[in-house]
This record gives C-alpha cells, structure tokens and sequence, in this order.
C-alpha cells in the first residue's frame, strides 16, 4: 500500500555525502559517491526508488556544490535515473564536505525547504521494504496529528562477514499503548538505547566499565539488549525536529546525539527539557493554540481572550515516542553500502536476482531486478563461459573469447580481452582488462586498465588507473606513486 505526498505528509532528504569512507576507489571530483554503480546501477537510484515505492514525490538531493554538475548530468541522461521522477538537487553554498549531519541540516536553505514531515535517508542505502516501512510509521499512531509527534528508526541484522561493518548497540522495549496505535499489527519496539560500538568501545577504554545507570534498570524492568545491528540511517522525522536541531547546537550526529539522546531521554528525566525537546513541542502546542483561536474568532466571533484562558500553563510534556523497526527477515534487503567491502558484497548479492526476462509467470520480479543479465549480448563472444545465474553485465560490454566470468558484476563500456578469467569481482563502468589476466574478489574503479596476464586477488584498483602489465598482488589497493605520497 503505497501513500501518497498528500496522505504521508512527508518530504524526503537524501543526503549525498562526498564518500570519503571509499578512500582511493572514487575519483570523487569526476565520481561523487551517489553515482558509484552499485549492481550496474548509480548508488543514489535505491534511495530514489525506495521514495517513489514510499509514495513521496517531493524528494531532494543535497549534496556539496562540487558535486552538483555531474549529479544533474546523471539525472537527466542515465537510464536508471531518469527512469524515475526527478529529484530537487539542492547544493547549499555553505555545505562543507567534512560538515555533520547535524550542521548540514541547520543550513538555512535546508531549513527553508523543509516545510513538513519529512524522511531522512543516506544516498547509500539498499533498502526493499519501501512502502510497508511508511505503512508501519503511519499505522503506529505516533502520527497523532498532521505534525507527527514520533518517530521510526530502521535496524537491519548487519552482514558480519564483511569487513569494516559498523555496528550499533540497541536496547529496546515493548512499545506502551499509548505509543502504539490500537490499529497497528506491526512489530515495532520502544526504541530506549541506541549506540555505537565504537562509542562504547571508546568508553570502556577510558572508564574501564560501562553501565547505562540506575535510571534506565529502575524504568525498564523487561528489555532487549540487542548486538549485531546497525542504525539505517533512515528516519521518519515529525516537522519540530527541525526546530529542534536549530535550536541545539550541541547536537553533532544525528544517529548519536539526536537519535541516542531522543532515546534516553523517555527514561532519564530532565534529559528531554536539557535538550530542548519540549520547548520544541510547546512551541507547536502554542502554534496551533493560535490557528484555532484565529479560526474560532474568523467564524464564530469569539474573543481571543476567552480562548486564551490564563496563559500556557508549564507542566512537563511527555517525550514523544521514538520506535524502532528491527528488520530481521532474510527475504528483505536493508544494507548500508558506504565502503569497498559493502559495495563488492552488495552488488554480488544483488547479481543473484533473477532478472525479469527470467521471471516465469504468475512470479512477480522482485525488487531489484535488471530487465537482463547480459544487457548487451551481440557483445559476448560464443567462446568464452559466464555464469549467468550469478553475473550482471551492462550495456556496451564486450567479452572476447575465451573468458571465463564467474560471480562478477561488469559496468556499461567495459571491455574483457580474451582468456581472462573474473571471478567474485566489480568492474565499474569504463574500464578494459588485458588478455589472460587472473581476478578474485576484485574491486575495479571506473576508467581503469588493468595489463595483460596481471593476477590480482581482493585488490582494489583506484578509478583511472592504469595497472602495469603481469602485477601480481594480494590484498592491495593499487594507485599512483604520487597518491601514496600525498597520503
């Protein structure tokens, strides 16, 4: 059941950050991070489809100025994109590429846009919940009113055989009726702590234990305690948020100070007027005090006063419900693909997804899937051997004969010289492999050349790089002599 911009109230925000977590694999003045292929496809395309299958129209990308001409030139002429409505690309003067989530968000061109409910999400994200996600925040009955009082954070059981993944604490409760509508059948939890493990990890070095008080054991006698997830970075805001995030320029991250301390504070007491919370909240009690006391007095004539009462009276607000979905089943896709690692498993994942030629009727394709698996075939020498259950090859790509392709996503305009053998790899867009090379679990930058008869193993090659002819290397990033130097 999609929702419509009118029925969810929501905008969306997909943030492009400069993706230095890439390292040397982007050329991010040609590349930014949302347009790394990820499964054949720019990056920011799932995030775009995950707001269109979500039912939001009103969605914008805000990224650095340094990344805004080629982000609109991707827009108008890949094919993936602009297969999809086009997005708002706002690129604010003053976003810096080493600013927080938090900053970039105080931004008055981001203020000024935001205007409503809103959804906040990485262009990162992999994610094919889509729809029922909405569904679960506006069934959840913290959308009390057309401000939306609560939220919803996304957690996903992280991937822990791969490498660099990073992972969260979470402490969660059952939710309290009156935090959960009586209408939803849906399985949220109270969402009452929410850390990093590199937080923690950090803290128990400096402290030698690690504890999270009286207060929480005193107010949660019956919780979760929950490793092996990780934070989404997906959150369903109500419209304050923004005030709030204006307002408290002590609030760095959005995942661990906004979202860690939201959480803490419906069980620590003081925490949520410390933080402005419910300053945030009895502003937009007053706000709408006022609209009703302009509407009565415009229809009915009834004096302001006599609405108004004796003034605001200043009682402690209750915290506003923050929920967490925590999404366990293997059917469904959620993964963060913001390093190599997670961008070479993801796309190998994804390559598995029978495409819709495949597809058998009455089946329905599932979410990811590519119109073929070999988009160009008059490309594809009879002589040579892929694997086609597992493979993803692109437009314009040439295999020549000989060639053995295993477990490989290949980029548009690529080009394998006979007698290679890929296996476990991603090739990027753009790039040539020389005759008779040996590659496993390879990641390949765009515009890359690697020379013949080379054998590489879990080797990254920087975009534009040209690999000299019969390197063998395990486990390193190749790049230029001068890239090294200037660290």
């Amino acid at each position: 059941m999609a929702y419509s911009m009118l029925e969810s109230g929501l905008q969306a925000l997909i943030l492009c950050g400069p993706g230095n977590s890439f390292g040397n694999l982007l050329n991010t003045e040609k590349t930014p991070k949302c347009l790394a292929l990820v499964a054949n496809r720019p990056m920011v395309y799932y995030s775009l489809d995950f707001s269109k299958r979500s039912g939001i129209t009103d969605v914008t990308l805000i990224t650095p100025p340094s990344a805004l001409a080629p982000i609109k030139a991707a827009l108008e002429k890949n094919p993936f994109l602009n297969s999809i409505s086009l997005p708002k690309v706002l690129g604010p003067q003053d976003l810096l590429e080493t600013m927080t989530t938090t900053d970039l968000l105080r931004l008055p061109e981001v203020q000024a846009y935001i205007q409503s409910n809103f959804l906040l999400l990485p262009c990162d994200l992999v994610c094919d919940i889509g729809e029922s996600l909405l569904e679960h925040w506006v069934l959840s009955g913290t959308r009390r009113t057309l401000d939306c009082q609560g939220s919803l954070c996304l957690y996903y059981k992280a991937d822990v055989s791969v490498k660099d993944e990073i992972l969260d604490l979470v402490a969660v409760a059952s939710p309290k009726r009156t935090d959960i509508s009586s209408t939803s059948n849906h399985e949220l939890s109270k969402l009452v702590i929410s850390m990093g493990m590199d937080t923690i990890k950090s803290k128990m070095e400096k402290e030698k234990s690690f504890s999270f008080g009286r207060s929480f054991t005193e107010k949660h006698d019956n919780f979760r305690l929950l490793t092996g997830y990780r934070d989404a970075h997906l959150y369903f805001f109500p419209y304050w948020v923004k005030d709030l995030i204006r307002r408290q320029e002590r609030l760095d991250s959005v995942k661990e100070d906004l979202i860690g301390f939201w959480a803490k504070s419906q069980w620590q007491q003081g925490l949520g007027e410390k933080l402005g919370i419910e300053a945030c909240l009895r502003q937009l009690d007053e706000s709408q005090e006022v609209y009703c006391q302009d509407v009565s007095t415009s229809t009915h004539g009834i004096s302001q006063n006599h609405l108004r009462g004796p003034g605001p009276i200043q009682h402690p607000m209750k915290i506003p419900p923050l929920l967490a979905y925590l999404q366990t089943e293997s059917a469904q896709l959620t993964r963060r693909v913001d390093n190599p690692a997670l961008l070479l498993s993801t796309s190998l994942y994804l390559a598995k997804i029978d495409s819709k030629q495949d597809i058998i009727f009455p089946a329905q394709p599932a979410s990811f899937s590519h119109d073929q698996k070999i988009s160009y075939p008059r490309g594809i020498s009879e002589w040579c051997s892929i694997s086609k259950a597992d493979c993803l090859l692109a437009s314009e790509v040439v295999v020549e004969k000989n060639c053995v392709i295993k477990e490989t996503c290949i980029g548009p305009n690529s080009k394998i010289c006979s007698g290679s053998q890929l296996t476990l790899c991603v090739i990027l867009d753009n790039v040539a492999i020389g005759e008779c090379c040996v590659l496993s679990g390879c990641i390949v930058g765009g515009r890359s050349l690697v020379g013949r008869r080379s054998v590489l193993e879990d080797c990254q090659i920087q975009e534009g790089y040209t690999v000299p002819e019969e390197t063998d290397a395990k486990n390193e990033i190749l790049k230029p002599l001068s890239t090294d130097i200037l660290g």
